[in-house]
């Protein structure tokens, strides 16, 4: 059973991983990839339902995160809240997005006009992606599978802990190819969690890039995973957002590893 239960929380894990890595980020907030018009459609019309996070939310929340890096006006900033801060403040500023789209304001609209705001946050419903997977963790539990449930429930509320993961990590850690005006930073821990996230440098300097990495020593599994469903006709790379492969010599800083 848990051997179940560990698979569960892969899948889980992962799904949520895609769905914001390649559906909200490479996709909705940058157009690095491009859906057919029914893939699309899935992509925010369920994307709630997955990860508990609204799209439009989460695309205006990122766009301002590009428009005022590591200064007092971005979202999540470690340089404003520290690393332990912005579990915290990704929330807050998640919450002031949701009062700000419910409330109609049009500077907040104005920031992501080619997303739609999700069923649940429109109803006033926002619970109801938390409360359905509790549900059904529950229900896996008391049907004797309780490993799996506690899995599945961990899985899918895994969002926030790789947000914070990207976001603290990604703006303290690490190295730099491109010497740019915030804190960003190639953090290798984080790429590997989190579908090649972690390399925030290469990702501000190239942000309508599908691939995130730029070093032929980097790895970015969420590119692989574009590439692999570019085959099944689930979406399109942009071609003309791809960063040149690097040699080090190339580049203007040396790119250090850190876990930490």
């Amino acid at each position: 059973m848990y051997v179940a239960a560990l698979v569960v929380f892969l899948a889980t894990y992962l799904l949520t991983i895609v769905w914001t890595s390649i559906g909200y980020h490479r996709g909705l907030t940058h157009g690095a990839v491009v859906f057919p018009p029914f893939v699309r459609r899935v992509v925010v019309v369920l994307g709630n339902w997955i990860t508990g996070i609204d799209p439009k939310a989460w695309v205006t929340m990122h766009r301002r995160h590009h428009l005022h890096s590591d200064t007092a006006l971005d979202p999540h900033s470690p340089k404003n809240v520290g690393l332990w801060g912005i579990p915290r403040e990704q929330l807050r500023s998640y919450d002031l997005v949701l009062n700000a789209l419910r409330a109609h304001d049009p500077e907040t609209e104005a920031v992501a006009p080619d997303v739609d705001v999700s069923w649940p946050i429109r109803s006033g419903a926002w619970w109801a992606p938390y409360v359905l997977h509790i549900a059904i963790g529950v229900a896996l539990a008391i049907a004797g599978f309780w490993p799996v449930g506690a899995a599945y429930i961990a899985g899918m509320f895994s969002h926030s802990l790789q947000g914070a993961i990207i976001n603290a990590l990604g703006h303290a850690r690490g190295g730099r190819n491109f010497e740019l005006d915030d804190n960003s930073r190639n953090n290798t821990l984080a790429a590997w969690l989190i579908l090649g996230e972690g390399y925030q440098n290469n990702h501000h300097r190239h942000p309508a890039s599908a691939r995130f990495s730029y070093r032929r020593s980097e790895v970015d599994l969420g590119y692989g995973l574009c590439r692999l469903l570019q085959l099944f006709g689930l979406l399109q790379i942009e071609q003309r957002t791809l960063m040149p492969r690097a040699s080090s010599s190339s580049l203007t800083a040396p790119a250090t590893t850190t876990s930490l």
